[in-house]
């Protein structure tokens, strides 16, 4: 499988290229395969904060409270408890 890539000239500020050489080099990757990564986690936790805010849109408090307040099931345990 070939993975289609693209290139675009990237401005840094001397001192973040700087660093970003540092932390490539202990990492043992290239420059490149280190922003690659950072620009991948980024994505990755502003569409994990989408999805919960789309989720929290959709929540049923009554629903949620009926739940939480239905006959049965046991206790909390003391260390699951708010003091």
């Amino acid at each position: 499988m070939t993975t289609r890539v693209a290139t675009f000239p990237l401005r840094l500020p001397v001192s973040l290229k700087t660093e970003v050489e540092k932390v490539s080099k202990r990492d043992r990757s290239s420059m490149n395969q280190f922003l690659v990564v950072a620009a991948a986690e980024k994505i990755a936790a502003m569409q994990t904060e989408q999805y919960f805010a789309e989720r929290r849109e959709r929540a049923d408090d009554a629903a949620f409270l009926r739940i939480l307040n239905r006959d049965g099931g046991e206790a909390p345990r003391p260390e699951d408890t708010l003091d």
